[in-house]
């Protein structure tokens, strides 16, 4: 029998907390509204934590029992702990998967992975977005068609000051004219990275059908997979004579 998934979702939950318009849309957190939507999706034991809980809700214990870890930020990137980012980076590296959702791309934990920035522009004027599948037989684009329509998100536009992607999924236009590089996968170390750009707290993404799918899709593909041992450090010669 196939063990579950271990997925964590970690969230800043400050703006479901201050923000009437927010709380409104995830009246429990944007994490318990993504918690709900992977634990239906089946195959998938989750949990959350927030930025507020003892060392982040992401003690050791916690991360070395995650599979995938799923991140939303954005008005507190710099509270986050440094020994916490020590950590969920080490695990990346040991092979847990980590989905990076909007905001996130200035979280600590990104721009470590990703040695830039991590910087774009950006605007509040409720664009129409359109996702388009640029990777349509990538396991993430499951279910998918040939575009994902999101009638109001913030938008984020060019040039996104990040690593060129090892497998660029999901290219956004914007109604004001703009392109965006929004779904983006990397590999460092054994982990798999997955950056996502919809989910503007203010707005109801991530009630979106599409957006859900993605999310799901992405997470399945972030599971660390089994493959060769890895050595490292000073090792004997295996032929004779060296």
């Amino acid at each position: 029998m196939t063990s579950n998934l271990r997925v964590t979702i970690w969230n800043e939950f400050r703006h479901e907390r201050e923000m009437k318009e927010v709380a409104e849309i995830y009246p429990d957190g944007i994490h318990n509204t993504l918690a709900k939507v992977l634990g239906e999706a089946g195959g998938m034991e989750v949990r959350t934590a927030t930025l507020d809980e003892p060392e982040h809700g992401l003690p050791a214990d916690v991360l070395d029992s995650t599979d995938v870890l799923l991140w939303w930020g954005h008005a507190a990137h710099d509270e986050v702990k440094d020994e916490v980012v020590a950590r969920v980076q080490q695990r990346v590296l040991d092979g847990m998967g980590l989905i990076v959702l909007h905001s996130g791309h200035f979280s600590k934990i990104f721009r470590r992975l990703m040695g830039t920035s991590c910087d774009l522009k950006w605007r509040e004027t409720n664009d129409h977005e359109r996702l388009w599948v640029v990777a349509p037989g990538h396991p993430i684009t499951e279910g998918l068609g040939e575009y994902i329509d999101i009638a109001h998100e913030e938008m984020y536009g060019e040039h996104f000051d990040i690593p060129a992607p090892d497998t660029l999924v999901l290219v956004s236009w914007f109604s004001g004219g703009e392109i965006f590089r929004s779904g983006c996968c990397f590999n460092r170390g054994r982990g798999k990275i997955f950056y996502f750009r919809p989910g503007h707290e203010t707005l109801p993404t991530y009630h979106h059908t599409q957006v859900q799918r993605v999310i799901i899709n992405a997470t399945r593909w972030a599971a660390p997979t089994p493959g060769a041992a890895r050595v490292f450090g000073n090792v004997k010669a295996l032929e004779p004579g060296h």
